[in-house]
C-alpha cells in the first residue's frame, strides 16, 4: 500500500458481488444506504470509463473500504472476482485490527467458506427490509463513517435500472390474470346460539370437523346453513336457535348490531369460510394437500394425472395442453395452487401457484421433501426456466382437472348453498405492453428440458 493510499479516509461501505445474479439486490441496497449519509461503492456503477475496473476494485477495497459487504449465495461466492476480494478483505481484517471488517449478507442459504465461515451474517433470504434495518443498526454501532447531512443519492443507481428494463409501449395488451371471479355468492349468513348450556370444546371441535364451513362468534356460531340443518348437524352439542338472519354482502361491509360486530371482522368470518369451502373441495376431489407456511397449498397426484402426461385445456377454438406432474433432477414435481379469497375490488380468490417436489420411488412420488430449504432450492433450480407460458399454461390445466366440461366450480357452503366460481381467470386489458419477441411458440409452451418425458408429437 502506497503513503498516499495509507492517508485516505476509510469512509466508503464497498460491497462484494456476483454479476448479474446480485445486480438487483444492489441496485435496491446501494440508494438506501447512500440515504443513510454513508459512502457506497460497487462496481456496478462505480466505475467510469477508461478505468482499469480491476485495479480501480482493489484499490478502493485496500485503501477506502470502511466495511465490505459481501452478498452470500453459492454462486456468487464461487466466482474468482469475488474470492479474491474476500482475500483482500481477510489480509484487511489483520491490517486494521477489526474481525468485523467483513459483514455477510446472507442472500440464500449458502455454505460455508473457508475464511468467513465463522462470521455471523445478516440474514436477508426473503427479507430485504429486515435485513437492511438490520444492516442499519449494525453499521451504526460499528461506527462506520457517514454524513447525515450530506446525503446525496447516485442517481445513475435508477438509471442504469431503467436503462436494463424491459421497454414499454402504449399499445394496450390483454392479460389473462391469476384471479377466478366470484360468480354467485349465497345471499344471506346466519347466526345460532345454543339454547342451554353447552360443552365449549366439543363446541369447537364439531364445527371444526362440519362437512360445511362454520365459524365461532361468541356464545354462537356463523353458517350458510339453515335451522334445522344446524340442529341436525350439531345435535351431538345441544339445541340452537336462530339469533339473526343478514344479507350477505351489507354483513361483510358493514358487520351487524346483532350479534354486534365490526365489518373488518365480519369480513374476515367470511373469508375464512371461503378458504374452508375451497379447501374441502379440493380435499373432496382428492388432491394433494401440503401445509405451506401460512395456508395449505392442493397438488395433482397419480391418482389424477400419470407422471408426464400432458392435460389438454383450452376454449373457444384453443387446443393446448400442459403437465401437472414430471420428473427432474431425480425427483418428482407436482403442480399445484394456493387459493386466497379477496372481496375488494369485487368479490374473487386469488390463485398462487406452487410446485411441492417429492422423492422418487422409480417413477412413483414418494413422500414430499420435507426440508422447507431443500424445497425452496429444487424450486430455483427446476422452475427457474419456466417460462410465462408455462406457468400460465399449468394453471390452466390445473382448473382444467378441477372444473372437467363444467363453466364454474361450485363450492358447497351448506346443503343448498353454493360459491360460484368461474373456472376460466379472468381477463384485463393493460394500457402498455412490452417490447419482447414472442420466441417461443404455443405448441412449445411446455418444452421442459429437465423432465423425463418431452412433449408428445401429437401436442406440437
Amino acid at each position: 500500500m502506497t503513503g498516499n493510499a495509507a492517508k485516505q479516509v476509510r469512509d466508503v461501505v464497498f460491497i462484494s458481488k456476483g454479476t448479474p445474479d446480485d445486480d438487483d439486490f444492489v441496485l435496491w441496497l446501494a440508494p438506501k444506504l447512500e440515504a443513510q449519509g454513508y459512502k457506497v461503492f460497487a462496481d456496478i456503477l462505480s466505475l467510469e470509463p477508461g478505468d482499469r475496473w480491476r485495479r480501480e476494485i482493489t484499490s478502493t477495497l485496500q485503501a477506502r473500504a470502511a466495511k465490505m459487504l459481501l452478498c452470500c449465495r453459492d454462486i456468487t461466492l464461487a466466482k474468482t472476482g469475488v474470492q479474491e476480494e474476500i482475500g483482500i478483505a481477510l489480509d484487511l481484517v489483520k491490517e486494521l485490527g477489526d474481525p468485523r471488517f467483513i459483514i455477510p449478507l446472507r442472500l440464500e442459504k449458502f455454505r460455508k467458506l473457508f475464511g468467513i465461515g465463522e462470521l455471523q451474517y445478516l440474514n436477508f433470504a426473503g427479507r430485504w427490509a429486515g435485513g437492511l434495518s438490520d444492516l442499519l443498526d449494525a453499521l451504526s454501532k460499528q461506527g462506520v463513517p457517514r454524513d447525515p447531512a450530506g446525503v446525496a443519492i447516485n442517481p445513475n443507481w435508477e438509471n442504469y435500472r431503467k436503462r436494463n428494463a424491459i421497454a414499454l409501449e402504449r399499445t394496450p395488451e390483454r392479460l389473462t390474470s391469476n384471479w377466478l371471479r366470484i360468480a354467485e355468492l349465497p345471499e344471506v349468513i346466519r347466526y345460532f346460539q345454543p339454547t342451554g348450556a353447552i360443552d365449549h370444546q366439543a363446541f369447537h371441535q364439531e364445527c371444526a370437523d362440519s362437512r360445511y364451513p362454520a365459524e365461532l362468534y361468541l356464545r354462537g356460531v356463523f353458517s350458510f346453513c339453515n335451522l334445522a340443518e344446524i340442529n341436525s348437524d350439531l345435535s351431538r352439542i345441544g339445541r340452537f336457535s336462530q339469533i339473526a338472519e343478514l344479507t350477505l354482502m351489507d354483513f361483510v361491509e358493514n358487520g351487524a348490531a346483532s350479534p354486534a360486530i365490526r365489518g373488518r371482522e365480519a369480513s374476515n368470518i367470511v373469508m375464512s369460510m371461503l378458504r374452508r369451502a375451497w379447501e374441502s373441495y379440493c380435499r373432496d376431489r382428492r388432491l394433494h394437500t401440503y401445509f405451506y407456511s401460512k395456508l395449505p397449498g392442493f397438488h395433482a397426484t397419480e391418482d389424477l394425472v400419470p407422471l408426464g402426461k400432458r392435460l389438454r385445456w383450452g376454449r373457444q377454438g384453443e387446443n393446448r395442453s400442459s403437465m401437472l406432474r414430471n420428473k427432474a433432477q431425480g425427483r418428482i414435481w407436482q403442480f399445484g395452487v394456493t387459493a386466497l379469497p379477496a372481496f375488494w375490488p369485487f368479490p374473487h380468490f386469488k390463485l398462487k401457484s406452487r410446485v411441492l417436489f417429492a422423492e422418487a420411488d422409480g417413477e412413483a412420488a414418494g413422500a414430499a421433501i420435507d426440508d422447507k430449504d431443500l424445497q425452496h432450492q429444487l424450486r430455483r433450480r427446476v422452475c427457474k426456466g419456466w417460462r410465462n407460458k408455462q406457468w400460465h399454461g399449468r394453471l390452466m390445466a390445473f382448473l382444467e382437472l378441477l372444473s372437467g366440461d363444467e363453466a364454474f366450480l361450485k363450492l358447497p357452503m351448506a346443503a343448498n348453498a353454493f360459491v360460484k366460481l368461474n373456472a376460466a381467470p379472468m381477463l384485463f386489458t393493460s394500457p402498455v405492453t412490452t417490447v419482447l419477441p414472442n420466441d417461443i411458440d404455443d405448441a412449445d409452451d411446455d418444452e421442459d428440458t429437465l423432465s423425463i418425458a418431452p412433449p408428445d408429437e401429437e401436442d406440437d
